[in-house]
């Protein structure tokens, strides 16, 4: 593996030539903005936030895409990349609900974060929005299609586990959407929970129910703990307000780690001195369960139940 020199902004850079622009830049401390980017996914390149000029070229080219050449010369904040950038933020702040106030993504949002930095705002307009197609059927993720960018990390996420595939592109051009199974509520859909989805979506589309309502995030504080679970070791943030935990959400996946539920679960019951009630799928629809029936542990219990009243039975006899 050979390396190459580039100069980014002014700064220059010594990297692997299988780097792409947009790697590159993080290794000189520059951030170019990019929503659909995530270094754990296959290259999407759907976003075009990342977009940036090149020295030689003719158009602008996507930095999540692009690979590094020796004696490249790159630009991330000329006129041109942030005019095309604010077009970019303004179409999809005109198709996105204006709830930013309330919203449980707020101080986490991509988008918000992205809509900060240039200087783009909501505008009333006369043009169509994206419906809202609000899908609440699951204890667990809460849906909202009107804030849904297309940018695709959820599909790519849930590909990922060759037993889950369980999300899809859906229609085309404006229509288009992300769809669960065969186009179904999440409770009727092959969808196991696992909030992988919810872990990369870099907006307020998909969201973590059992969260919401209980802490924003810039007023938690924060602790990445390892799932006992199993030996995959997949990562949670218990967030807690005054020293006391108050919920579980799911770091995004990373290094082969797949995400459950059943991890999910029992980290919660770990760590949070009053978890909500556990919910199971059963004939394709969510019903409360007790907490042995959600960890899979009764059969151990009774067990244990059964050896400790044989173990106290015994220590009677003379």
């Amino acid at each position: 593996m050979s390396t190459v020199k580039l100069t980014i902004d002014g700064k220059i850079a010594e990297v692997s030539n299988q780097l792409t622009v947009l790697q590159a830049a993080k290794t000189v401390g520059i951030d170019i903005p990019a929503l659909c980017y995530d270094e754990t996914l296959e290259i999407f390149g759907a976003c075009r936030m990342c977009i940036v000029e090149i020295e030689g070229s003719k158009k602008l080219q996507t930095a999540c895409s692009t690979l590094v050449k020796d004696g490249m010369v790159v630009h991330t904040e000329t006129e041109k990349v942030v005019w095309n950038r604010k077009q970019t933020l303004q179409m999809l702040l005109d198709s996105h609900p204006n709830d930013c106030l309330t919203c449980h993504k707020a101080g986490e949002c991509l988008l918000q974060g992205y809509a900060y930095r240039y200087d783009v705002n909501f505008r009333k307009h006369e043009g169509e929005m994206r419906p809202q197609l609000l899908d609440t059927t699951s204890p667990y993720i809460l849906r909202d299609n009107s804030k849904c960018i297309l940018c695709g990390k959820c599909v790519m996420t849930c590909a990922q586990v060759s037993d889950r595939q369980v999300l899809s592109f859906a229609e085309r051009g404006y229509e288009t959407r992300v769809i669960f199974g065969a186009d179904e509520s999440i409770e009727e859909s092959p969808c196991v929970s696992c909030n992988r989805c919810v872990a990369v979506c870099p907006v307020g589309a998909l969201v973590d129910k059992r969260d919401m309502g209980k802490i924003r995030s810039w007023e938690a504080e924060t602790k990445i703990v390892g799932c006992k679970a199993c030996e995959y070791g997949c990562e949670f943030e218990v967030r807690s307000m005054d020293r006391k935990p108050v919920s579980v959400v799911a770091k995004a996946p990373t290094n082969g780690r797949p995400l459950c539920l059943k991890g999910r679960l029992t980290t919660e019951l770990k760590y949070l001195d009053n978890p909500d009630a556990p919910y199971r799928k059963l004939d394709k629809s969510f019903e409360k369960t007790t907490w042995d029936k959600a960890l899979q542990i009764t059969e151990l219990l009774e067990k244990i139940e059964r050896l400790e009243g044989s173990n106290n039975s015994g220590e009677g006899e003379e």
